[in-house]
């Protein structure tokens, strides 16, 4: 299956990327920027295309969250966004968001 890749930019003092459509894809990684203020990847979704945003939990009922810095690739399970097909990227987690210090483009990664 071909990877497609899609930019998702958080605005300087922001903690909330835009929307990055999905279609019928899911997100399987995301390429992290060279500078990132440290703060873990929280996300939210839309299954309704981008009238309603939630933020995304696992089966347990946890927030999800992926552990990240800078200039990683991180892979992302593929089922935790099945039915989704817009997301936005958090940096921090929906309690504690961290706003970034300069413009940030992270790369999501789908397939």
């Amino acid at each position: 299956m071909d990877t497609v890749s899609q930019a998702a930019a958080i605005a300087i003092n922001s903690s909330l990327s835009g929307a990055v459509a999905l279609g019928e894809k899911v997100a399987v990684g995301i390429v992290m920027p060279a500078s990132w203020d440290a703060a873990s990847l929280t996300f939210q979704g839309s299954a309704d295309g981008g009238v309603t945003f939630s933020n995304v939990h696992d089966s347990s009922g946890n927030e999800l969250s992926v552990t990240t810095a800078a200039g990683r690739y991180v892979y992302l399970d593929p089922s935790a966004f099945v039915g989704l097909n817009q997301i936005k990227i958090r940096s921090g987690t929906s309690g504690s968001p961290v706003n970034q210090t300069a413009a940030r483009t992270l790369t999501i990664v789908t397939r």
